[in-house]
C-alpha cells in the first residue's frame, strides 16, 4: 500500500485544486526529523488557485483531513505535517509482507523480457584477480535485481581468450616453460611466464616480434599454436569455475572473443553496404564526428580487426540469438569512450534495440591507493581473499559462537559475504581500498554486521517458537517499531530505484540502515517480555528477516540463520 498516495488522495479531497493525485504526491515530502511527523506537504502550490496565504491554507487544511491512516495533522508555518497511525499502518505493512513472503518486493517493470548483462570477463591464463571482482558482482547483482523486477536475465561471460597476449604467452611457455609444472598448477604457472614474458622483452624487444608472429600463426589456424591456446583455455576456465562456485555465480553464455571470428566479417560487409566505412591512414574506420566522437576504428591498415568489430559482431549475435529488450555492459569507467562509439555505430546501422543498450561502468579496487597491474604481476587473487576472510570468519565464529554446529558452512558464507558486500556497499563508480580488516568487521557497514543481525532476528523467533501469520497485530506504537517498519515498507521503492539506477549500493545500503533500525528495537524493546502484545512484536522481527534474506539475495550473499 502507497501511503503516500493515499495522504495525497485527502489533500484532493478537502480541496478545490486541479493537481492530480500523483503530482501531489510528488511534492510531499518525508522530514528530516522525526519530530516533524511522518510526511509533510509545502502548501505554497496552493496559494495561486485558492488565493490565500500558505499559512493559513496549512492552517484550514488541518481542521479539514481525517482518516484512519491519520494520527494527527499538525500545521507548521505554509507545512503540513502528518502524523500517521503507527498502529494502523504497521499492520497494514506486516499484513502485505506476511501475504508477499519471500517475493515481497517485486517490481512490476519487466513482463519476461530479456536483458543480455555482460560481466567478469576475465582473461584466460591469467589469475582471477581482485580487479575482476568488481565486474562479476555488480553483474550477478544487477542479473538478480532485473530479476526481482520482472525480466529475465541473460548472463553472458566475455571470456578474453584472444588477442596478442596468447602469442606471448606461447613464446613463453616455449622458451621457459615446463608443462608438467604447469599441468599441476596450470594457472599460477602461466601467469608467472606472463609476468616473465614482459621482463624479459624490457630487455629484448625482439620477442614481441616473435610474440606477434606467434599469434598470426594462431589465427592462420596453426595446429601447435591452437592446440597450446586450448590448453591455455581450457584449464583457465576449470580454475574460474572454481571461483564462481564460490561466489555463487553463473552464467547463460561463455562465449568469450574467440567465438566471434567467424562473425566480424558480415559486420564489416555490413557497414560497407550502409557507405559508413572511410578509409584513412590505410585503416578503416566509422566516421562520429556528427556526436564529437573519435572515429571508431573498425580494421587495421594491417587487415586485423579490433575490440569494436568484436563488439559489433557480439551485440548483432546477442539481438539476434536472445531478441533483447535491454543489454548490460558491466566494464571499467576506461571503457566508456569504447561503448559510445560501439552503441554510436550500431545506431547508424539503423538498429533502433541500440538505444536500449547501456554501458554500466565503475571504478577500481585499488591496494595500496594503487591500481593492481596484472602485467607487473603486482595483483591480489581473489581466491587467496576469499580463503583468508573464510579461515579469518572461523576464527570469529569459534571466539563468539563455539558450540555452532555448521562452522564450516558459516564460515565460508561469512567470509565470502565479507568480500562482496565490502565491494557493493560503494557506489560502483567510486574507487575502492582493498582492506580484509575493514570486510570482517561485526559492527558498522558491513556484510557480517547485517548477517549477524539477521542471525540474531531468527534467534529471537526460535527461542519463542514463532509460526508465520497467527495472532493479532496490535500494541505497534512505540517509536522503535515504528522505524522498523518505515523502513520494511521501503523495500520495493529501494529495489526500483537499485535498477532503474543500475546501482545495487541502493541496496547495500538499505540493508544497512534496515539493520541498524532492528538492532535499535532489540535493544531498547523487551519482545519476549511483551505478552499481550507479542504477535505483533515478533511479526515485526520475521519479516525484518524475509527483508534482509532477500536484499542480501539481491547482492549475491547468503543470510544464515545462525552465527
Amino acid at each position: 500500500m502507497d501511503f503516500k498516495l493515499k495522504v495525497a488522495e485527502m489533500i484532493k479531497a478537502s480541496t478545490t485544486i486541479e493537481l492530480e493525485v500523483e503530482a501531489i504526491a510528488s511534492l510531499i515530502e518525508v522530514p528530516k526529523h522525526k519530530a516533524h511527523g511522518d510526511y509533510a506537504f509545502p502548501c505554497f502550490v496552493l496559494a495561486k488557485t485558492l488565493k490565500k496565504a500558505p499559512q493559513m491554507i496549512a492552517m484550514e487544511l488541518s481542521g479539514e483531513i481525517k482518516g484512519e491512516l491519520i494520527e494527527s495533522i499538525e500545521p507548521v508555518g505554509p507545512y503540513l505535517n502528518f502524523h500517521l497511525n503507527r498502529e494502523y499502518v504497521s499492520k497494514e505493512i506486516l499484513k502485505m509482507i506476511l501475504a508477499a513472503n519471500e517475493d515481497y518486493g517485486k517490481v512490476a517493470l519487466g513482463n519476461g523480457e530479456k536483458i543480455t548483462i555482460d560481466f567478469s570477463s576475465p582473461n584466460i591464463a591469467k589469475p582471477f584477480s581482485m580487479g575482476h571482482l568488481r565486474s562479476t558482482m555488480i553483474g550477478n547483482s544487477l542479473a538478480l535485481i532485473a530479476e526481482k523486477c520482472g525480466y529475465e536475465s541473460v548472463r553472458i561471460n566475455h571470456i578474453g581468450d584472444w588477442g596478442t597476449q596468447f602469442g606471448k604467452l606461447i613464446v613463453a611457455f616455449k622458451n621457459w616453460g615446463n608443462e608438467e609444472k604447469v599441468q599441476q598448477n596450470p594457472i599460477k604457472e602461466l601467469f608467472t611466464l606472463y609476468t616473465l614474458f614482459h621482463e624479459k622483452a624490457d630487455e629484448d624487444v625482439s620477442l614481441n616480434d616473435e610474440a606477434r608472429a606467434w599469434f598470426k600463426r594462431l589465427e592462420d589456424g596453426d595446429e601447435e599454436a591452437r592446440r597450446l591456446w586450448k590448453w591455455f583455455r581450457d584449464e583457465s576456465l576449470k580454475e574460474f569455475e572454481k571461483i564462481y562456485t564460490l561466489l555463487g555465480v553463473h552464467f547463460s553464455s561463455n562465449h568469450g572473443e574467440a567465438f566471434y571470428n567467424d562473425k566480424m566479417e558480415p559486420v564489416i560487409e555490413l557497414l560497407a553496404k550502409k557507405n559508413l566505412l572511410v578509409t584513412s591512414d590505410g585503416a578503416e574506420v566509422v566516421e562520429l564526428g556528427e556526436l564529437e566522437l573519435p572515429p571508431c576504428l573498425i580494421k587495421k591498415s594491417d587487415g586485423a580487426t579490433l575490440y569494436a568489430t568484436r563488439d559489433l559482431a557480439a551485440a548483432m549475435y546477442r539481438q539476434s540469438t536472445y531478441q533483447f529488450e535491454k543489454a548490460f555492459y558491466v566494464v571499467g569507467n576506461e571503457q566508456t569512450l569504447h561503448f559510445k562509439q560501439v552503441f554510436a555505430v550500431l545506431k547508424k546501422l539503423g538498429f533502433d534495440w541500440a538505444n536500449e543498450m547501456v554501458h554500466i561502468p565503475f571504478g577500481m579496487i585499488l591496494k595500496d591507493g594503487k591500481k593492481m597491474s596484472t602485467r607487473k604481476g603486482k595483483v591480489v587473487l581473489l581466491e587467496e581473499v576469499l580463503n583468508e576472510t573464510i579461515s579469518s570468519a572461523k576464527r570469529i565464529i569459534l571466539e563468539k559462537n563455539p558450540s555452532l554446529e555448521n562452522k564450516d558452512e558459516v564460515a565460508e558464507l561469512v567470509g565470502v559475504g565479507a568480500v562482496v558486500f565490502h565491494d557493493l556497499k560503494n557506489f560502483r563508480m567510486n574507487d575502492i581500498e582493498f582492506s580484509i580488516d575493514e570486510m570482517l568487521k561485526f559492527e558498522g557497514e558491513t556484510g557480517p554486521y547485517v548477517q549477524y543481525t539477521h542471525a540474531r532476528a531468527c534467534s529471537i523467533l526460535r527461542k519463542a517458537g514463532y509460526r508465520s501469520g497467527e495472532g493479532n497485530f496490535n500494541g505497534l506504537n512505540d517509536d522503535y517499531s515504528w522505524q522498523v517498519v518505515k523502513q520494511l515498507q521501503d523495500f520495493p521503492a529501494i529495489i526500483e530505484k537499485s535498477f532503474d539506477q543500475h546501482d545495487p549500493s541502493q541496496i547495500a545500503k538499505y540493508v544497512v540502515n534496515l539493520s541498524q533500525a532492528f538492532n535499535k528495537f532489540y535493544g531498547n524493546v523487551k519482545i519476549l517480555d511483551d505478552k499481550e502484545n507479542l504477535n505483533a512484536k515478533l511479526s515485526v522481527v520475521y519479516c525484518v528477516t524475509l527483508v534482509i534474506k532477500e536484499g542480501l539475495r539481491l547482492l549475491g550473499i547468503s543470510a544464515p540463520a545462525e552465527m
